[in-house]
């Protein structure tokens, strides 16, 4: 009995070979190209991220300012500010019970400092915690508050 056996070339075929690297740059190139159109669209959505960022802080602001006016008997003064809900106010009027609420002051999207008014502008039975926006100016259209209906 004989067994025939078949002598292969050793070359291999083309496509076993891999990439090159011109075609890996080119690849490359191309995902970067679409990472960059993405990044650059993307940017319309931080300005609305800021904006639900800075209304879920005006809540937790608003709760803070609850807690506290149910601890100290009333809501801190205009000039006591959100400050009150860091540090103990030492100027009349004085908390009759008080805890920190925070470790430190929160900011607005824009990490710009909240404004405090006391009694609000719309409900002058609530005190009104504004964030001054995008633009950083008090008074402007892009101005969100505590009391703003939505």
């Amino acid at each position: 009995m004989k067994v025939k056996f078949e002598r292969r070339d050793s070359t291999r075929v083309r496509g076993a070979q891999g990439f090159t690297l011109l075609e890996m740059v080119i690849v490359l190139g191309i995902i970067g190209l679409i990472l960059g159109a993405a990044i650059g669209l993307s940017g319309g959505f931080t300005g609305f991220g800021r904006e639900v960022q800075t209304k879920s802080k005006l809540q937790r602001i608003n709760s803070a300012l609850t807690m506290y006016r149910h601890r100290a008997g009333n809501y801190p003064s205009e000039s006591q500010g959100v400050m009150a809900l860091v540090e103990k106010p030492t100027t009349a009027p004085e908390p009759r019970s008080w805890e920190p609420t925070f470790k430190t002051l929160p900011k607005d999207g824009w990490d710009q400092e909240f404004v405090y008014k006391y009694p609000g502008s719309k409900d002058r039975s609530y005190p009104e915690v504004i964030s001054k926006g995008k633009d950083g100016e008090l008074g402007s259209d892009d101005d969100l508050s505590s009391q703003d209906t939505e």
